[in-house]
């Protein structure tokens, strides 16, 4: 008997879930079809600003008097836009709900825009993770990785298939605002690792795609000496362990070697046959950009250091960044 509820119950959850998907995407459907004759009705206008203005306000107190809470000028505003950033309509997906595509609509890069759909369907995004990573401009963050490995691989004449890879999952900065950490607070590693266990769905998240937890804390032994690694992970689309180090601080010539180490001792004690070399991952509060030109991590294929914030940073600071990484890239190309 226990078998046949099961059974009756699966049908029955997965009815109400297509149920759900299909009325979302009914009124996702409905919004565009609105937001079109929104547009024509507005291009056919002789004063457009003004009489789009008056012809929201209208359309507001007529829909939300006869159809409820909804229709308030600033959700016909998305709607608006939602037409104009996705004018063909047999582009819109149906696991994408209106909450994303408020989201989306307000991306004017195209690509980014792409990309954010794509990921948000193959990792199951909800509305708030896909703000979040939009927030925090985690499509810049990649590409400028990308990028960064393109000029290498050009100024050195070789490319490296599973290093384009393996930049796609290290970002710089990392945000992890999550953790509610007042920027004045006295951070200690201990308590760093302690908030990141706490809140390791949300660290996973802005780790990437793949990842699975490991261990804590792992020891690695030789000759009768002990090592622990802060944080050891497994990417499943990397086909490879990834160890963390956790700085609070700025990044040394230490740090480095010990990751270095790390990497040495965990090929020859846990890598098993069919896995790809191990990833060393450095996360420090202050990157130190001499230390990481003029050390192994320059030309290590399998070591490198992150910097991470616990504020969530403006946009205009973020963009600051990027443009910082890109006149690096620059820099070292009129060096070579």
């Amino acid at each position: 008997m226990e078998l046949l509820y099961d059974s009756i119950r699966e049908i029955l959850q997965n009815a109400r879930a297509k149920a759900h998907r299909a009325v979302n995407f009914a009124m996702v459907e409905a919004y565009w079809h609105i937001g079109r004759i929104i547009v024509e009705d507005e291009q056919a206008g002789e004063h457009r600003a003004e009489y789009g203005k008056q012809l929201l306000k209208y359309l507001s107190q007529r829909l939300t008097n006869e159809f409820g809470r909804g229709f308030d000028p600033s959700n016909l505003r998305y709607i608006r836009i939602f037409y104009q950033a996705f004018p063909i309509r047999d582009t819109l997906r149906h696991e994408l709900t209106w909450s994303h595509y408020r989201l989306l609509s307000k991306l004017k890069n195209e690509k980014a825009r792409a990309w954010y759909i794509n990921e948000t369907i193959s990792q199951n995004w909800s509305s708030r993770a896909l703000d979040r990573q939009i927030s925090t401009l985690y499509y810049d963050r990649i590409l400028i990785s990308q990028n960064q490995d393109a000029v290498r691989d050009e100024a050195s004449e070789k490319t490296s298939q599973l290093r384009q890879t393996q930049l796609e999952f290290i970002k710089d900065p990392y945000v992890l605002e999550f953790l509610q950490i007042p920027p004045s607070s006295k951070l200690y590693e201990e308590n760093l690792e302690q908030s990141l266990i706490n809140h390791l769905q949300q660290f996973m998240l802005e780790l990437g795609k793949g990842f699975a937890f490991v261990a804590r804390q792992q020891r690695l032994s030789a000759e009768g000496d002990h090592f622990r690694v802060d944080l050891v992970f497994y990417n499943f689309i990397l086909k490879c362990f990834v160890l963390i180090d956790l700085k609070v601080g700025k990044l040394t010539h230490q740090d480095i070697g010990q990751m270095d180490m790390y990497v040495r001792m965990y090929e020859d004690l846990h890598k098993q046959p069919g896995d790809n070399p191990t990833i060393g991952l450095i996360l420090c509060s202050e990157k130190n950009d001499t230390v990481v030109r003029y050390s192994v991590l320059k030309d290590n294929q399998h070591l490198f250091a992150s910097k991470y914030r616990l504020v969530l940073p403006t946009e205009e600071e973020l963009k600051a960044e990027l443009e910082r990484d890109k006149f690096l890239i620059e820099q070292s190309l009129t060096n070579l």
